[in-house]
């Protein structure tokens, strides 16, 4: 029996919950699908923030459904496959119940990583470059301790629902949503990525998400910053087999 040379995955951005039930069902099983495919020869995966379009815990309540997802992520883990989950803009509410319940590992920040002698910086791109002061004074009030302390004395019927209701009105999250490509000198990732090589040259990959476009733009002399896309439209992912990093389409067959 020949063995599978094992791989990184990458992907980010199913927004599950939006922009109905009906639809979000569909990518959640296509989702797991995709998971159960990469099994086989996944050493790591790496789901880079917006896995849910909204999600908040409170102390004893989580928001209902997704737990055709959540079922084999603990499946996954179980059977020894590190799962990595970084918060994104919509999910930077999850706490401790996906690493108690799930066994993922949870990263609230940008990390680097370090594979084959390839260095990776993961994150998922939200509020990073030029003209994005508005954006990180908003967030840094709601990952403030008082922020959630607040919402969490509302009641969970009605707290949830007003925020998944707000949250199904964001662009990026409507399924007729299309995103514009501006050019590499106008998009922020990019330019954040052209800073960042400055003063860091050893990254080789720097892996976002939260653009919803999947991009390989390169950086520099020998780094590229890719963009996930997302899986409302795209379905689109990225694998790394040790030697090179690819984007990749789920096709279900």
């Amino acid at each position: 029996m020949t063995l599978l040379p094992k791989k990184i995955y990458f992907a980010s951005d199913f927004h599950l919950g939006s922009p109905n039930y009906e639809e979000s069902l569909k990518r959640e099983k296509r989702i797991v699908s995709w998971l159960d495919e990469i099994r086989i020869d996944a050493k790591e995966i790496y789901l880079v923030g917006d896995i849910f379009d909204f999600w908040f815990e409170y102390k004893h309540v989580i928001p209902k459904g997704f737990v055709r997802l959540q079922g084999k992520i603990a499946e996954l883990t179980d059977s020894g496959i590190p799962i990595h989950i970084i918060t994104g803009n919509h999910d930077m509410w999850i706490f401790d119940y996906l690493p108690k319940e799930l066994g993922i590992t949870l990263h609230k920040k940008n990390i680097i990583k370090e594979y084959n002698g390839k260095k990776f910086l993961i994150g998922h791109g939200d509020g990073l470059g030029p003209d994005e002061k508005q954006y990180k004074m908003l967030k840094a009030v709601f990952a403030s301790k008082i922020c959630q302390w607040a919402f969490a004395r509302i009641h969970p019927n009605f707290g949830i629902g007003l925020a998944t209701s707000w949250s199904r009105k964001s662009r990026k999250s409507n399924i007729n949503y299309e995103e514009v490509f501006h050019g590499a000198n106008n998009e922020k990732l990019v330019i954040y990525c052209n800073d960042y090589i400055k003063k860091d040259s050893s990254i080789d990959y720097f892996i976002f998400g939260h653009r919803h476009l999947p991009l390989e733009i390169n950086i520099g002399e020998k780094a590229k910053y890719i963009n996930l896309g997302e899986w409302i439209k795209f379905n689109s992912y990225a694998v790394f087999d040790g030697e090179k990093l690819e984007m990749k389409e789920y096709i279900v067959n």
